[in-house]
């Protein structure tokens, strides 16, 4: 079981979904976890009050993660509010869809905001106050690697840019014994792609076991990736799709 005891984590955009999985799962092993929402103060308190549940400290930290200054800022007050810092999941993310053609610059520039630049940045601030030993571990998407079906496009090349920066990190942080990594999940009963949803039984016809994922089961592949167990590990990803990709 990985023990987390006395680390120190945060976790960008956990107030629901696999982020307050992830979030709940770290404080399970030990871990004390800070927390950024973007607009769900309410339930960014409840995940927090869930830590706490746990006997672990918790914190929730307003910062959008399409505004730079927000993502640095939101490090380093979990870093100082914590005492430290170890882990750095980033989480936060959004999905757009619709063909290339069709796609508005809005839409274009939101999810290169938050879904690479802003784990560059939080990456970028989170490795001044990283140690030996720490853990960078960010959340991509099974569609990284294998695109089966048009409308997103955009969104599977903003999670691919995230294997390459994760494989270059890894080889710039590993003389430090820092390791960076990627989760891959699949389709994932969450408020953003529902097992209840209008493409959700062409989405289980993808999948080798048949139905959708937990937030659990991608939760407990960063818990494993966070802990000291995987210390050999990095610079690679860890695919949590139902066989999807296989």
């Amino acid at each position: 079981m990985p023990d987390l005891t006395g680390k120190r984590a945060l976790v960008t955009g956990a107030s629901r979904g696999i982020g307050a999985a992830i979030a709940l799962a770290l404080a399970e092993k030990g871990a004390d976890v800070a927390i950024t929402y973007e607009r769900s103060a309410d339930r960014a308190a409840e995940v927090v009050r869930a830590i706490e549940a746990k006997g672990r400290r918790g914190f929730a930290i307003q910062a959008d993660s399409a505004d730079a200054a927000a993502v640095k800022r939101s490090v380093d007050e979990a870093a100082h509010s914590l005492g430290g810092l170890e882990i750095l999941v980033n989480n936060a993310g959004i999905a757009r869809g619709g063909p290339v053609a069709e796609a508005s610059l809005a839409d274009i520039d939101a999810l290169l905001a938050v879904n690479i630049r802003a784990v560059i940045l939080a990456s970028q601030a989170a490795i001044p106050h990283l140690p030996e030993g720490g853990r960078i571990v960010s959340i991509g998407s099974n569609l990284a690697d294998r695109v089966a079906f048009g409308g997103v496009t955009i969104y599977s090349m903003t999670k691919s840019a995230l294997l390459s920066f994760t494989r270059g990190l890894a080889r710039e942080l590993g003389p430090r014994g820092i390791t960076v990594n990627l989760v891959h999940p699949g389709s994932t009963d969450t408020d953003m792609n529902p097992a209840n949803g209008e493409t959700a039984d062409f989405q289980r016809g993808m999948s080798a076991l048949g139905h959708f994922g937990k937030p659990e089961d991608v939760a407990a592949a960063v818990a494993f990736l966070a802990s000291p167990a995987a210390r050999q590990i990095t610079g690679t990803g860890i695919t949590v799709d139902g066989g999807a990709n296989a």
